[in-house]
C-alpha cells in the first residue's frame, strides 16, 4: 500500500485515452505504460498498433498472474493466503479457453470498423423496396374436398390435430369478413361457396365434436346446471385451439349483416355458452356482442341473443349479472329515443326481457332500481324548480317515459318482494309529478301514458294508486260540444305520440281518439278493482262525473260510449253491493275480506266478463293501429269513380243526336223539354213516358227533320249506358 500515492500521482498525469488504454495489473505495469504514453505524446503516434500487439489472455490466467506478482510484492500476505485459503491460489484455469472464445466472439460482433462507409441512397432504396416486396408465404387454399374430409374425420374420431386444422381454417374465414388480408393464416379462403360450406360445417358439427373430444357427458333431462368443459382432463391441452375458435365466432357475429345468418350463428353460440364460461376474456366480448344484437337486431336475433344472455347470467350471477344489467339498461335507453309503430313492439320486447333479467337477483335489482329511479326524480325536480323549456324536455320525452314503464314492469314482475316493495311509492310519486308538470291539453297523450303505467303497477302489486282523477279532469277541461275546425282523414294514434300539435287540437279525430282513450283507461282501471269489496265507494265519484258529462255533451257518439261505460260500472256496483249484504264478517276482518275478494274474483263479476270480451276486440284494433293500417280498410265500401272532362265530352257527342231535335212543332212539349235541357239530359235517370194512341200527334209538315223514333227497349239500353266503375269509397268524418 506504500505505492498508492505514487500511483495516484501517475494517474493524474494520464489523459483520458491513455487511461483507457492503460492496464490496472500492478504498479510496475503502470510505470511502463506511463512511459510509453509520454513517448506517444511526444511522437504523436496512434495507440492502435500497441493495442493489437498486446497478447490477450483469459480471465483465469490474468488472475493467476496477479497472484504471482503478489508473491514478489507482498510475501507476507501471500504466505497468509497459503495458510488460510489454499483453494484461492490453486484454482483451475480451465475457463481460460472459454474466455478466449468469448473474447473472439466479442471481437467478431462488436469490433468497430477501421473506416466508416458512406451512405448510398440508391442502394438503400433498392434494399427497402426488396423488403417491401417480400410477402408472407401464402397459406393452403381450402377446398370443398378438404371440408368434406374434415367432416368425415370429425364424425369418426375428432383429434386435437384435426380440431386445430379446422380452427385455423375458420380463423382464415373470419379474417376475410373483417378484410384483414395481411393477417397470417395457415389457410386461405378465396371462394364464397367454400366460405359458406366451412361456416355451415362449423355451426353444425363443431360443438358435438368438441364435446366428444373432451369426453363430456350430455346433461340429463331436467338438469339446470351446465357441465363446464374445464372439468375435462383434456381441457388444458386443447384450450388454445378452443379459445381461438370461440373468439372467431364472436368476430363473425360482429361482421355479419344478414339476419338469417346471424340467427344461425347465434344458435351455435348458444350451444357454446359452457365454453365461454370457462374463458372470461372471450365471454366478456361475447356478452358485448349479445347486448348489441339484443337491442338492435331483428326479432329472431333479439330472442336468441336474450336466451344466451340469460343462460350466462344464470350460471355466473356473481361475475356477470351486475355489469350485464347495467349495459342492457344503457342499451335500452339508447334505443327507445324514437318511438313509432314499427319500433314500439321491439321496445316492449326489451322491457319484458330486461324485467326478467332483473328478476334473477333482487338485491342487485334494488341497487339498480334505486339509482335509476332517483335519477328520474332528479330530472323531474330540476324541471319543477327551473321551469325552462330545456328542463321540461328532459322529462317530456320518450326515453323518460319508457324508463317509467320499465320500472313499473320490473316492480310488477318481481312482486311480491320485500326488497323492492319500498320503491313502489317513490316511483308513483315520480309518475304523478310528471303528469302535473305541464297539465295542458297538448300533453294529454303523455298523461294517458303515465296513467297506463300507474294502472300496470297498481294491478300487479295490489296497491291502490288514485289514477281516476287525472282521467276525469280531462272530461271537465275539454269542451266536446265545440265543433272541430278541421276535418282529418286518419285517426290519431295515441300509442306513439306524447304531444299534440295545434292543428291536431282543432281536428275532429283528436276528440274522437281522446274519448276512446278515456273509455279504455277508465274501464281498464275499474277492471283492476272490480272484485274489491269497496268498489261501490270507489266508483261513486266517477259515476257522478259521467252523469254530468252526459247532461252537458250533445255529441251522440261520445254520449253513447260514456253511457255504456256508466251502465257497466253501475251494474258492477249493484253486484258487489248485493254480495256484501250477504257477508257475515266486519270491515276490520282483513283475512275474511281477502278470502271474500278471492272468491268473487274466481266467480267473476259483470265488469270482468265484459272486459274480457272487449279486450279481445280492442287488441285487434290496436294491432291495426300499430301496423299503420286504417280502420276503414276493413269496411270494403264501394267507391264511385267520377269520369274525367274528356270522357264527358265524348259522351255528349255520342248522345247528341238522341236529345237534340230540329222540329218546329211548338205544341210538342216533349221536344221542347229536350231542347231546353239537352245539355244536362245525360245526368238524368231514365224516364219512361207512356203515351196513349189518342194523345199521339201527327208529325208536322214543316221542312225540318222529325226526331227518329226509338223503341222502348233501345231507349232503355241507351239510358243504362256503360257499366259503372266501382272502387273503395273514402268518406270524410263529416260525410
Amino acid at each position: 500500500f506504500s505505492d498508492v500515492p505514487s500511483m495516484c500521482r501517475k494517474l493524474e498525469d494520464l489523459s483520458v485515452d491513455e487511461f483507457m488504454l492503460s492496464g490496472f495489473d500492478s504498479g510496475e505495469e503502470d510505470d511502463c505504460e506511463d512511459e510509453e504514453s509520454t513517448q506517444q505524446k511526444g511522437k504523436m503516434k496512434k495507440p492502435a498498433p500497441q493495442k493489437t500487439s498486446v497478447k490477450k489472455q483469459g480471465k483465469a490466467s490474468e488472475h493467476k498472474d496477479h497472484l504471482s506478482a503478489l508473491k514478489s510484492k507482498d510475501p507476507e500476505f501471500y504466505e497468509f493466503l497459503q495458510e488460510n485459503d489454499q483453494k484461492l491460489l490453486n484454482f483451475d484455469d480451465s475457463d481460460s479457453l472459454e474466455d478466449e472464445e468469448e473474447d473472439e466472439e466479442e471481437r467478431m460482433y462488436h469490433r468497430l470498423p477501421s473506416q466508416l462507409e458512406e451512405a448510398d441512397d440508391d442502394n438503400d432504396e433498392v434494399e427497402t423496396g426488396k423488403k417491401d416486396l417480400k410477402k408472407p408465404k401464402e397459406g393452403t387454399k381450402v377446398t370443398e374436398a378438404m371440408i368434406e374430409n374434415w367432416r368425415t374425420g370429425l364424425r369418426k374420431e375428432p383429434t386435437a390435430k384435426l380440431i386445430r386444422d379446422i380452427t385455423q381454417a375458420f380463423k382464415a374465414a373470419v379474417a376475410t369478413t373483417k378484410g384483414d388480408s395481411e393477417e397470417l393464416c395457415r389457410y386461405t379462403i378465396s371462394d364464397s361457396a367454400v366460405f359458406n360450406s366451412l361456416i355451415l360445417f362449423c355451426i353444425k358439427d363443431m360443438h358435438a365434436a368438441l364435446n366428444k373430444m373432451l369426453k363430456l357427458k350430455d346433461p340429463e333431462k331436467g338438469q339446470k346446471k351446465l357441465i363446464l368443459p374445464s372439468s375435462s382432463p383434456r381441457w388444458q391441452k386443447n384450450q388454445i385451439d378452443i379459445k381461438m375458435y370461440i373468439a372467431g365466432v364472436v368476430q363473425l357475429l360482429s361482421s355479419l349483416t344478414q339476419s338469417t345468418v346471424v340467427a344461425a350463428v347465434l344458435r351455435h353460440a348458444n350451444q357454446m355458452v359452457p365454453y365461454y364460461l370457462c374463458l372470461p376474456k372471450q365471454c366478456r366480448h361475447f356478452l358485448k356482442s349479445l347486448i348489441k344484437h339484443w337491442s338492435t337486431g331483428e326479432e329472431t336475433v333479439r330472442v336468441l341473443a336474450f336466451l344466451a344472455l340469460n343462460k350466462i347470467c344464470r350460471n355466473k350471477q356473481d361475475i356477470y349479472l351486475n355489469p350485464v344489467l347495467r349495459q342492457m339498461y344503457i342499451a335500452y335507453v339508447k334505443n327507445c329515443k324514437f318511438t313509432s309503430p314499427n319500433t314500439l313492439p321491439m321496445i316492449n320486447f326489451m322491457q319484458r326481457t330486461l324485467a326478467e333479467m332483473y328478476s334473477l337477483d333482487t338485491q342487485v335489482s334494488y341497487q339498480h332500481a334505486f339509482i335509476y329511479i332517483r335519477q328520474l326524480a332528479i330530472h323531474l325536480r330540476n324541471a319543477m324548480n327551473l321551469k325552462k323549456k330545456e328542463t321540461y324536455q328532459s322529462v317530456y320525452n320518450w326515453q323518460y317515459m319508457h324508463c317509467l314503464y320499465l320500472w313499473c314492469r320490473v316492480l310488477s314482475t318481481i312482486y311480491p318482494s320485500e326488497v323492492l316493495e319500498p320503491l313502489i311509492y317513490p316511483l308513483c310519486q315520480v309518475i304523478i309529478g310528471c303528469i302535473k308538470l305541464v297539465p295542458i291539453s297538448r300533453y294529454y297523450p303523455l298523461r294517458l301514458h303515465c296513467v297506463r303505467a300507474i294502472i300496470l303497477l297498481s294491478a300487479n302489486t295490489k296497491t291502490y294508486v288514485p289514477a281516476l282523477p287525472f282521467l276525469l279532469e280531462i272530461l271537465q277541461q275539454e269542451d266536446f260540444n265545440k265543433k272541430p275546425g278541421r276535418m282529418s282523414i286518419k285517426p290519431i294514434n295515441f300509442a306513439v305520440i306524447l304531444k299534440l300539435s295545434k292543428t291536431n287540437l282543432q281536428e275532429k279525430a283528436y276528440k274522437d281518439g281522446l274519448v276512446e282513450q278515456l273509455y279504455d283507461l277508465i274501464l281498464e282501471y275499474f277492471h283492476t278493482q272490480a272484485c274489491s269489496i269497496g268498489f261501490p265507494e270507489l266508483a261513486l265519484p266517477t259515476i257522478v262525473q259521467l252523469k254530468a258529462f252526459l247532461k252537458e255533451c250533445k255529441v251522440a257518439n261520445y254520449c253513447k260510449q260514456m253511457r255504456q261505460l256508466l251502465e257497466k260500472i253501475q251494474e258492477n256496483c249493484s253486484y258487489i253491493t248485493g254480495r256484501r249484504q250477504k257477508a257475515a264478517f266486519g270491515v276490520g276482518d282483513v283475512t275474511a275480506v281477502a278470502a271474500w275478494e278471492k272468491q268473487v274474483a274466481e266467480e267473476g263479476t259483470p265488469l270482468t266478463k265484459y272486459y274480457s270480451q272487449w279486450k279481445k276486440l280492442r287488441e285487434k284494433e290496436i294491432q291495426l293501429e300499430i301496423s299503420g293500417k286504417e280502420r276503414m280498410e276493413d269496411l270494403n265500401l264501394p267507391e264511385i269513380k267520377r269520369k274525367k272532362a274528356e270522357e264527358k265530352k265524348a259522351d255528349k257527342k255520342e248522345f247528341k243526336g238522341l236529345f237534340e231535335s230540329d222540329s218546329d212543332d211548338d205544341d210538342d212539349d216533349d221536344d221542347d223539354l229536350f231542347k231546353s235541357k239537352g245539355k244536362h239530359a245525360i245526368y238524368l235517370f231514365p224516364i219512361f213516358v207512356i203515351v196513349s194512341d189518342g194523345d199521339q200527334k201527327k208529325p208536322s209538315s214543316s221542312k225540318g227533320k222529325a226526331p227518329k223514333k226509338m223503341l222502348s227497349t233501345e231507349l232503355k239500353e241507351v239510358a243504362d249506358g256503360d257499366e259503372d266503375m266501382v272502387e273503395d269509397l273514402e268518406l270524410s268524418d263529416q260525410d
